[in-house]
This record gives structure tokens, C-alpha cells and sequence, in this order.
């Protein structure tokens, strides 16, 4: 069921959304060379929970951590690891969410650690405009599909990457999972149609080779995760944001200049 949000709903979810910006802006200082992936958890939750929110991550689908932290070749899910250090040439990525008085957001970003290769440096360029050209279809009026099209023409066809097909987008509020599904890749024109008061994320996970996936466990426990089939560089960027009447609005911002036209 898709529930279409009140201004009041929204704004709960844009106060949300500030925690949680506020969360990846501090990590872009604290990532660096020799910082631990369970570092960057403890980092994340400390500074959810001073500001009176909880990481809904926490017990959702039996999840334990905060955050979401999945390095290079990891696309998805990877969990905060002691003794996994991130190290020069890295791209991390940190996927969490926030509730804040019961309204939910969710953001994930990727981070260079040190000097990262031109070829990372472009992976990154590309999969952060990627995101940007599908929040521009978040329109009144508009469909699913075409939030997916803008995303995969732009990745795969202007510039050759893969775009991830098996994780995608979804709904969100009053949890953190909710309908519609938003894939990434799409036939323009096609699926649901977009309403006013509509809650979203788009998240383009993309790699610089194939958009197969492979699972892999985590050594000593049982928690499955996700990589690329080649062992190719994966990057993901994501926004929750709100469709109105004036366009989309994104309620995770982390830069209000950048984003100022979806403020």
C-alpha cells in the first residue's frame, strides 16, 4: 500500500533527514586511512543517538548495526567489521537510516579514503549525477520508469558502467521499507504513475563492469552480503525525497547550495 504524506509528515521526515545528513557530513572528516569499518559504525550510531533519534537499521529483518558499510567490490549490505580498516585508494560506502519521533529517513554515501584512482574518481562522479538525473523525473505526472531510464541511459549507455538491477529505490514512512519499488533501469513512460505526497528513495548503486551481483558471507558469521560478480568497483549515492507540487524535494540534503532548486 502507498501512503501519500501530509506537509506535516514531511517535515517530520526532512527533520529526520537532517540527523542523518549531519551523520555523513561528519563522516567526510572521519574517513580516512586506518579508520576501521567498525569505527565508522560507532561513529554513525553515537552521533544519531546524541541527537535524540534511533538507527532504525537496529532489528529490522534481525539486522544488528547502524549502519551499512561495504567497501570496493562490496555493493550492498556489507556490515561494519572490527579489525577491517579502510585504507589510501578505498571507496567505502555507508548506507544507514534514522527516526526521529517515529518519521524515517535514508541516505547512503560513498567516500574516497585518501587519493583515489581517476577511474574511482569518474565511478563516483558518474553514480552521484546518476542520482541526481533520476530525482530530476520525480515529478507529478511522471512514472517509475522514467526515474529508471534517465539513470541507466546515462550510466550504461553514455558511459559504458553497470547499473545494479537486483537492489533498488523504495518507498518510505512509516518504515523503512515501503511500496512503490523504484528500480534503476527502466523503460520511460512505463509504471506507476507519480502523486503529490509520495515518499521515495532513488539510490543508484552502479559498478565499472558488470551489473551481476554475487552473495558473500562474512568470515566467523552467517550475514550475507552483496559484490560484483567481476570483482569490479561498485559506488552508490542515495536520497530520500518527497514528490509536491513544486518538484522534488530532497529531505536527506548534506549540501544546501547543491541542492538549492530541491529545497
Amino acid at each position: 500500500m502507498i501512503t501519500l504524506k501530509s506537509a506535516r509528515e514531511i517535515e517530520g521526515m526532512r527533520k529526520s533527514g537532517a540527523i542523518l545528513a549531519g551523520v555523513h557530513l561528519g563522516l567526510q572528516k572521519f574517513i580516512k586511512p586506518g579508520v576501521s569499518t567498525w569505527a565508522i559504525e560507532k561513529f554513525s550510531r553515537e552521533y544519531i543517538e546524541s541527537h535524540g533519534a534511533t538507527a532504525s537499521e537496529i532489528g529490522f529483518d534481525g539486522y544488528k548495526y547502524a549502519t551499512c558499510v561495504s567497501l570496493n567490490d562490496e555493493v550492498a549490505h556489507g556490515i561494519p567489521r572490527r579489525g577491517l580498516d579502510v585504507k589510501n585508494g578505498d571507496i567505502v560506502k555507508v548506507d544507514m537510516c534514522v527516526n526521529l519521533d517515529g518519521y524515517e529517513s535514508d541516505s547512503c554515501w560513498t567516500y574516497a579514503v585518501g587519493e583515489i584512482s581517476p577511474e574511482n574518481k569518474r565511478l563516483m562522479e558518474v553514480t552521484k549525477k546518476a542520482l541526481y538525473l533520476g530525482i530530476d523525473q520525480a515529478i507529478i505526472g511522471n512514472r517509475i520508469g522514467d526515474i529508471g531510464h534517465a539513470i541507466q541511459q546515462y550510466t550504461e549507455v553514455e558511459n559504458n558502467f553497470g547499473d545494479v538491477r537486483e537492489l533498488i529505490g523504495h518507498g518510505i514512512q512509516p518504515t523503512i521499507h515501503e511500496d512503490p519499488a523504484v528500480p534503476h533501469y527502466g523503460e520511460a513512460g512505463k509504471g506507476l504513475r507519480l502523486r503529490e505526497g509520495m515518499t521515495i528513495t532513488i539510490e543508484p548503486m552502479i559498478t565499472r563492469g558488470t551489473w551481476r551481483l554475487t552473495t558473500r558471507v562474512v568470515p566467523h558469521d552467517t550475514w550475507e552480503y552483496y559484490a560484483t560478480e567481476d570483482g569490479s568497483m561498485a559506488a552508490q549515492y542515495e536520497h530520500t525525497l518527497a514528490i509536491t507540487k513544486e518538484g522534488p524535494k530532497i529531505l536527506t540534503s548534506q549540501d544546501p547550495e547543491f541542492d538549492a532548486k530541491y529545497l
